[in-house]
């Protein structure tokens, strides 16, 4: 289901646990290799070829330093060697943006074992091959840039490195492409269907939370189809208000709204990790739905219905969103510090969906 990445890491030292909190960064630059201090940690992304002739496997290093005098957290999904939840890395070719092509992960309520310890002064090196989740298979120069610590707090700055710089050459004509998207059926058009060995009970669940979620959809879709203004509802989970970013807003959930309506939506019920879902967001509209779905509330704060929702705008064809802040409250503060990221959150928009409790 998940490609794995290799890792390379020592054991993290014990010690008092203090949940990393990121602010900013000052970034500096070793060709080949990328480096940033960032909130007592120090990153740095290096190759070990800047060209690679043929089609090879890409590989990059990143090496996290904890430059602080007290041990810190690191989310293990924000790290390369897990099954990759999100897309941990920023890649364009000749300044065009690359497809991620693995899975985008809805997660449960975190554990001590969803973080990595590292103590004062401790670095860890992680390895992660690329062509496995992002389209590699055209020549060109190619600029990496790591962004997973980014992604731990919502941060508005981390992970905003200069690249690193990689040439490809000699890929064959016939290389297979990671981007798949499902040719759609007209004649199963607005249908919803189930793979994954689903119980008839949990067909009947899925139904409704389906239901749920396309008048989810539609609602919000309706209020942004009003008049444009800077509502409560709108600023707590998008930021300030301008029109252009109503607008995306709006578009976004037009797109979702005639997906949940109007397209053949396969749901999936063979994932049984403790995940509410996720998707690949260059193969629409099939979701798989995971273990902390099934004891979800049907509609409501992180809901069934609400986590369609969420699972829907990750498709590129929807709205491409990421994950940037998950929960309310990270929710909440990312549309504060950053509401262009905020509009590329999936939390966000399901919590503005759910409208849950409700604002005006």
């Amino acid at each position: 289901m998940f490609r794995s990445f290799a890792s390379r890491s020592r054991a993290a030292s014990l010690g008092p646990l203090l949940p990393v909190a990121v602010t900013a960064l000052v970034c500096t630059v070793a060709v080949p290799a990328q480096a940033a201090a960032a909130s007592g940690f120090e990153v740095r992304l290096s190759v070990a070829q800047p060209v690679l002739k043929g089609d090879v496997d890409v590989h990059v290093s990143v090496s996290i330093t904890n430059t602080s005098r007290q041990p810190r957290q690191i989310l293990r999904s924000q790290l390369p060697g897990a099954a990759p939840m999100s897309a941990l890395f920023r890649i364009s070719r000749d300044g065009q943006p690359v497809d991620y092509t693995g899975p985008v992960v809805k997660r449960g309520p975190l554990t001590e074992a969803d973080y990595l310890t590292l103590a004062a002064g401790e670095t860890q090196t992680f390895e992660a091959e690329l062509t496995g989740t992002y389209d590699l298979s055209q020549n060109g120069r190619y600029a990496i840039e790591y962004i997973g610590l980014g992604k731990q707090s919502g941060a508005a700055t981390l992970g905003e490195l200069a690249p690193t710089y990689l040439w490809l050459e000699g890929r064959s004509p016939l290389a297979e492409s990671r981007v798949q998207v499902e040719p759609q059926n007209p004649s199963l058009a607005g249908s919803v269907s189930y793979t994954g060995n689903c119980t008839a009970s949990q067909k009947s669940t899925l139904a409704s939370a389906f239901s749920a979620a396309t008048t989810y959809s539609q609602n919000a879709l309706s209020y942004l189809s009003g008049t444009p203004s800077g509502t409560t509802r709108y600023k707590t989970w998008f930021g300030a208000f301008t029109s252009a970013r109503w607008n995306t807003a709006k578009s976004h959930y037009a797109a979702a709204t005639d997906a949940f309506k109007n397209k053949a939506v396969t749901l999936d019920c063979s994932c049984k990790q403790s995940y509410f879902a996720y998707v690949y967001p260059t193969q629409p509209y099939k979701i798989y739905v995971c273990n902390a779905f099934w004891s979800a509330p049907l509609t409501g704060t992180d809901s069934k219905a609400g986590t369609l929702v969420h699972e829907m705008t990750h498709f590129n064809v929807v709205a491409a969103t990421d994950d940037w802040a998950y929960g309310q409250s990270a929710a909440k503060s990312l549309a504060l510090s950053n509401p262009t990221k905020a509009l590329d959150n999936a939390d966000s928009h399901e919590y503005f969906a759910e409208n849950s409790p409700p604002l005006p």
